[in-house]
């Protein structure tokens, strides 16, 4: 499995990655880019098996990614992982495809809850 980790803070692409290998994905292969628009040439060039990007980055935030995504084409299955999570956001995120929207602090069973039906933990 391919996962893309989208988020303009190299320490919180660590840290997730981190989890998703305490949570049995420690076999998965993880790219990294630091906003949007990166992750969006990533995903031209090669789609990965799962997106994880973050709300807020510089360039293009990732509800535009999933938007762009979305305008092209492009299915693949995607998610928020963010510091916000508003009524809003959930609402928007879900209503533009995002199969669910992990609050940080996050926690592996968090992680768990979020991916399970998405990967099959």
């Amino acid at each position: 499995m391919r996962i893309l980790i989208v988020d303009d803070s190299r320490a919180m692409r660590m840290m997730v990655k981190r989890v998703l290998g305490q949570i049995g994905l420690r076999d998965a292969t993880f790219e990294e880019a630091e906003n949007g628009q990166q992750a969006l040439v990533a995903i031209r060039e090669d789609a990965p098996d799962l997106v994880l990007s973050a709300w807020n980055m510089p360039e293009m935030t990732g509800i535009e990614l999933l938007r762009a995504l979305n305008d092209e084409g492009l299915k693949v299955p995607f998610g928020f992982v963010t510091s916000e999570s508003t009524g809003e956001m959930r609402e928007q995120a879900i209503l533009a495809g995002s199969r669910f929207l992990i609050a940080k602090p996050f926690t592996p069973h968090s992680f768990t809850e979020a991916l399970g039906p998405v990967v099959g933990l």
